[in-house]
């Protein structure tokens, strides 16, 4: 149990998808006809129409195409692969073109499987709307493109469903030779038209592997839209001026990378670029929340995939549902609609996405709740609001919430965020194997059967260190091994790891490069876990750290108070400079935690904004 050989991407998920032909774009003089061929092993769907304005839609597809090829993960300069090159080189100089481009593509498909699976969209034709989805290679962003009924006219025979269509290099290709004075159709069904031989239909067939986590990250970012979220409406220059920025001026080794967004009620937000502090003022809606706070969100560059769009968008609302978590940025263009969702943590941020994980129901069965939404929906309705959902199946509060979520989560629905509604979107048609991906990999499930069958898990001590975030160090006790880890980690920005030790095996031979393991997992959980019950219970904090902060012009003024049994601590000064330090002891932990409670109620009262501690 101390040492698992597991690695986060082992398993896959087996896929086959037959198409009627290879999409393309057929011009012929002023006509052009976009074919995009549906999975044959899936139920028929159907979609003919006239493209209003070929533009927008060429660079609608264009940002897409950007988002599903787009891999922002760190790669490390590694001669492995170019040597491996220059071998099968060798190896295949006198083999014929066949066999060359055979040995390549097995060389391919043993090096990078994901290259396989990422081209292909899910496809959704409903009684409103026509939606392409796809996922990042890096399993980083999603993104939802949607058309509008009103986007097209000439409508021909439609039915409603959803299916795969083969979404290749050469396609997007052709989408680059659309004009916008060609009269452009999009026909979206199974049959092949130009694709025939005399044995009757050629069939384009693909068999590949899905990786469960990039399955996985599918799946939870649409649960990720059905959990509470503060609101803010951007106007496209305000993206714009973010984005330049970004551009340029490139990022800093080892400085923050984030973006904050301070919120102010009745106020409109701000946008800070970390690490130059540059502020944008916003020139959109003011913020309609009740509680000013600070949320900051990683991913930024991601947004450069969407730069194609940006032309013809008319309002950007953004949906943030807390600092290091997922953010939904929708992009508003007339009839036409893009969603981007960004995880807000990388697979190297292990801390940050069990974190989330912790905030979504694991159940891996459908439940009769479930079944009665799925059962409407697939009414002929397939597209309806929350309320509407309730009042037809009867459910209600919780238990609706629970089922909303669990049906996202297991790749029913899909949760149109853009315009509240929830959609029947089956992702794959074969059942899911949902025990599979219940848990990243098995150290996680090791972890918590640790922390919450055995009990075997808890926080020895917590040490705020300043300037430097919170010390956790706890005992984890392992029955087969008849002994105790002593797992410890440095949490900061937004529980952000920044070091950790174990006194385990795997840890002493491979430090954190072979990933987390099960103890320090484990420990993560259990202190999430602890802070989770605190919320609910004031009377259970014991030790607690809260940041605030308040912008003067250029200045921004930053207070930090912690709480540590019956002391309290209070430093203040302005942001990037020391801090000073004033320390309160009690009579009781009861005293402090008053007086802790009272400070902050202070600090709320005078404009100060909730922030994450330093």
């Amino acid at each position: 149990m101390s040492d698992p050989t597991d690695t986060p991407d082992a398993g896959a998920t087996p896929a086959h998808l037959s198409y009627g032909g290879s999409s393309r774009l057929a011009t012929n003089g002023g006509v052009s006809k976009l074919e995009l061929y549906g999975n044959l092993d899936r139920p028929a769907v159907q979609f003919e129409a006239h493209v209003k304005k070929p533009l927008r839609f060429r660079e609608a597809l264009s940002a897409l195409y950007a988002v599903v090829g787009s891999d922002y993960r760190y790669q490390p300069k590694d001669r492995t692969q170019y040597l491996a090159y220059l071998r099968l080189k060798k190896e295949t100089a006198s083999a014929s073109i066949w066999q060359a481009q055979q040995a390549y593509f097995g060389w391919l498909l043993r090096n990078d499987p994901m290259m396989f699976c990422i081209l292909d969209p899910v496809v959704t034709v409903h009684p409103d709307r026509v939606l392409f989805e796809v996922f990042a290679k890096d399993e980083s962003t999603y993104a939802c493109l949607s058309f509008g009924r009103e986007a097209f006219a000439e409508v021909g025979g439609t039915k409603c469903g959803t299916t795969n269509i083969d979404f290749s290099d050469a396609l997007y290709a052709g989408v680059q030779q659309m004009r916008g004075y060609r009269k452009t159709t999009l026909k979206i069904g199974t049959e092949s038209v130009s694709m025939s031989t005399e044995q009757g239909r050629e069939v384009l067939e693909k068999s590949i592997r899905i990786p469960d986590s990039w399955l996985r990250g599918f799946l939870q970012v649409q649960s990720a839209a059905t959990l509470p979220f503060d609101h803010v409406r951007l106007a496209p220059m305000d993206l714009y001026n973010t984005l330049r920025h970004l551009r340029m001026n490139g990022d800093r080794k080892g400085k923050r990378r984030g973006l904050r967004f301070e919120l102010t009620p009745a106020q409109p937000p701000k946008i800070v670029l970390e690490p130059w502090e540059t502020v944008f003022d916003t020139t959109g809606e003011v913020f309609k929340g009740r509680q000013a706070r600070v949320v900051r969100v990683w991913g930024r560059r991601r947004l450069m995939t969407i730069k194609r769009m940006l032309p013809f968008v008319e309002s950007v609302d953004v949906y943030l549902l807390g600092s290091g978590l997922p953010s939904f940025w929708v992009l508003r263009a007339g009839d036409m609609t893009l969603t981007l969702g960004m995880t807000g943590f990388t697979s190297a941020n292990w801390s940050s996405a069990i974190s989330f994980d912790l905030m979504l129901p694991r159940k891996t069965q459908d439940t009769a709740e479930v079944a009665k939404v799925v059962k409407y929906l697939a009414g002929d309705v397939f597209v309806a609001a929350r309320d509407e959902i309730s009042k037809q199946t009867g459910l209600k509060g919780a238990v609706l919430t629970e089922a909303l979520q669990l049906g996202c989560q297991h790749g029913q629905l899909m949760h149109d965020i853009a315009y509240s509604v929830y959609r029947l979107r089956p992702v794959v048609e074969a059942r899911i194997d949902l025990p599979k991906l219940q848990f990243r990999n098995a150290r996680e499930k090791t972890a918590h059967d640790l922390l919450t069958r055995r009990s075997a898990v808890k926080i020895v001590s917590e040490n705020r260190i300043a300037r430097e975030g919170l010390e956790l160090i706890g005992q984890v006790t392992v029955t087969e091994d008849k002994r105790d880890y002593r797992p410890q980690m440095m949490l900061a920005d937004e529980g952000t790891v920044k070091r950790v030790g174990c006194t385990c095996t795997q840890f002493r031979k491979e430090g954190i490069k072979g990933g987390p393991c099960v103890h320090l997992i484990a420990l993560r959980l259990a202190y999430a876990e602890k802070e989770s019950q605190k919320a609910m219970h004031d009377d259970a904090v014991v030790f607690e750290t809260r940041a605030f902060t308040r912008r003067n012009g250029d200045t921004e003024n930053v207070v930090q108070i912690s709480l540590e049994r019956s002391k309290l601590k209070v430093r203040w000064g302005t942001a990037g400079q020391p801090m000073r330090l004033q320390t309160l002891k009690f009579n009781s932990e009861a005293d402090a935690r008053r007086t802790y409670f009272a400070r902050l109620a202070e600090l709320d009262a005078q404009g100060y904004l909730d922030a994450i501690p330093e």
